[in-house]
């Protein structure tokens, strides 16, 4: 009979041939963890690699069939989610991001239902509901959704202050929020910095910095930002699109 460690090597090693075996070429190197699929997760994160992103989002839907009151792979499934609607921004398919995102929204509150005390939920929900915004109609969109999004930041802020995706999560409400509403160029970037003091490894908020520096006008330390997030993530799409914005 198999020791409970070597049955779990065994588990190990058929995820990981799955993994490399169905995308062949795609999969970045996975980290070490106790679960593959977060390692994967964050694989795709980085890459934003479609197959891979099919593949893990199987994954998670397949997890949740086996674990459906888990509120982590709920969580893990709409920030999956979220990636497939950067994909569709990138190809200026807003139809697609916009489904994406409503995908997304779903899964993240159904992780909030099961657990409501996570801070990361209830900033990727704000991310959320700042992307349908800038993807629907702003002007119904906004008074309708503009309220959650500072209501569920301020959730987060008060179960986890100390989070650098919270954050982050508030720099871009004061980013991408009108001035007339609320917004602020200064206090997005002092929340950027303060996400960045505490996990300076962030490639996507170093991003995040640098189009606050942009739009403040301060193409210098734009450009120190944007490459910061490429030193840390040289494959990052979203990286490598901030930097060509800085170059036109």
């Amino acid at each position: 009979m198999r020791s409970p460690s070597s049955h779990y090597l065994h588990l190990l090693t058929l995820t990981l041939a799955v993994l490399f075996s169905s995308a062949p070429g795609t999969v970045t190197s996975l980290v070490a963890a106790d679960d593959p699929l977060a390692a994967a997760v964050e694989s795709v994160r980085k890459t934003h690699d479609e197959k891979q992103l099919q593949l893990v989002k199987t994954q998670l839907e397949q997890r949740i069939a086996q674990n459906p009151n888990d509120a982590g792979f709920y969580l893990d499934l709409a920030r999956v989610q979220e990636y497939f609607a950067d994909v569709s921004e990138m190809r200026k398919d807003k139809k697609a991001a916009a489904e994406a995102v409503d995908k997304a929204i779903e899964a993240v509150e159904r992780s909030l239902q099961l657990n409501d005390k996570f801070a990361d939920a209830h900033s990727l929900l704000a991310d959320l509901y700042g992307r349908k915004i800038s993807l629907g109609n702003a002007m119904f969109a906004g008074p309708k959704l503009g309220p959650k999004l500072k209501e569920e930041n301020a959730k987060a802020m008060a179960l986890d202050g100390n989070n650098p995706r919270v954050w982050a999560s508030l720099g871009r409400q004061y980013l991408m929020t009108p001035k007339m509403f609320g917004g602020d160029i200064s206090k997005a970037i002092e929340s950027f910095q303060k996400s960045l003091a505490i996990d300076s490894s962030q490639d996507e908020t170093w991003v995040w910095l640098c189009k606050a520096f942009q739009k403040q006008g301060d193409k210098g330390r734009a450009r120190e930002a944007v490459q910061h997030a490429l030193s840390l993530n040289p494959e990052s799409p979203f990286a490598k699109a901030a930097a060509d914005s800085l170059n036109k």
